[in-house]
């Protein structure tokens, strides 16, 4: 997962125009750690250049061409990895997902079901599991392009059980407001309930501040993701306040039953659940704020502890918990704990029971990340 922190050096081509700008007639021939990635290289024009450049250790991963091109190729050095074949899913995108290209034709709900039913024998094909990893690496080299354009990341963790008519789901999402506002991008484990709620408030962060409360009117019918019209009554959020702030997401198929929130403007989602759980916390340089939630919640806290503690990405970041009476010692008593395993480590420091969306906003910026 250092790939998050200190993506590889390499050029990755990734779409036509580019390809066509880098290798087109009059470009020096291209250098030997040169990717070029899920492009259908098949008409005259792509073949023409194909043919006529040398391509001594350059890879491609998942392009079409035609069999003289391939030849050549192979003949001239290159690495050829086939593509997959009747995948609902492409293992070698250059991009992260759009919540609508996820909503698009129930392309989300196909990949579940896809990848839902190897659950149920014994062991995956080979074929389907390299595949899903290859999928996950592509994913993991976009995000890192994603995130060059944002100085401070903020994650916000949650349940996804909390329901949009519940008080606290208002809360997070003013959090994310003020913490968009205040120049962070907000990044969730991009499913219902907290994150939903999280996704929310940064897509608001723009508009007025009475635009949440008429936001949580329109969504409040469909309250519970099982419920009919919960995809639409999101959409009409966002048919009425449609110039939103970014935020990402961060799902999983492992979870695919729950449905991947309309209110993210990026989508990183993985076949891996420990890769995204592991590389959400890691990218998230400016501190995790954790809201109230169950097991998965917790867990998340001591994944993101461990990082801090190991100083497994070189960096430690404020670990915030909303909802002091939530997390009380005689309830969940997480921040005790990791107070009393960090002991004089300097993450000891930055770690904060809090009620109050502004003093989260107040605690973070008074405690920018430390690279050690």
């Amino acid at each position: 997962m250092t790939r998050f922190l200190h993506p590889a050096a390499c050029t990755e081509v990734g779409s036509l125009g580019l390809f066509r700008e880098r290798f087109g007639q009059g470009r020096p021939d291209p250098a030997g750690d040169t990717v070029v990635q899920g492009l259908d290289l098949t008409d005259a024009p792509e073949t023409a250049i194909l043919l006529g450049r040398h391509w001594e250790g350059v890879t491609f991963l998942g392009c079409q061409m035609i069999e003289t091109a391939e030849l050549h190729l192979i003949s001239a050095g290159a690495t050829l990895f086939p593509p997959f074949e009747d995948l609902p899913y492409n293992p070698y995108r250059a991009s992260l997902y759009s919540t609508t290209e996820l909503a698009d034709d129930d392309l989300d709900e196909k990949i579940y079901r896809h990848q839902a039913q190897y659950r149920r024998t014994e062991a995956m094909p080979i074929l389907e599991a390299l595949a899903q990893r290859i999928h996950d690496h592509a994913v993991d080299a976009a995000l890192a392009d994603y995130l060059r354009h944002f100085d401070s990341v903020v994650a916000i963790m949650g349940g996804h059980g909390v329901l949009r008519d519940d008080p606290s789901f208002v809360r997070v999402a003013e959090l994310a407001c003020a913490l968009t506002r205040a120049g962070h991008h907000i990044v969730t484990g991009g499913g219902p309930g907290a994150m939903e709620a999280a996704n929310l408030g940064a897509w608001l962060a723009p508009q007025a501040d009475a635009a949440l409360a008429d936001s949580v009117e329109l969504l409040r019918d469909a309250a519970d993701y099982s419920t009919p019209g919960y995809l639409d009554a999101a959409l009409a959020v966002i048919d009425r306040y449609p110039s939103g702030a970014e935020s990402l997401a961060i799902p999983t198929w492992f979870y695919g039953h729950e449905p991947t929130n309309a209110f993210a403007t990026a989508a990183a989602k993985y076949f891996s659940n420990s890769i995204r759980e592991d590389g959400l916390l890691a990218i998230a340089s400016h501190g995790v704020v954790y809201t109230p939630g169950s097991a998965g919640t917790v867990q998340e806290v001591f994944m993101d502890a461990t990082q801090n503690h190991y100083r497994t990405f070189e960096i430690i970041s404020p670990m915030v918990f909303l909802d002091s009476e939530y997390w009380a010692d005689d309830r969940l008593s997480a921040p005790r704990l990791l107070r009393q395993l960090a002991g004089d480590r300097p993450y000891g420091e930055m770690i904060a029971v809090l009620d109050d969306p502004g003093e989260i906003v107040a605690f973070i910026e008074a405690h920018p990340p430390l690279h050690v």
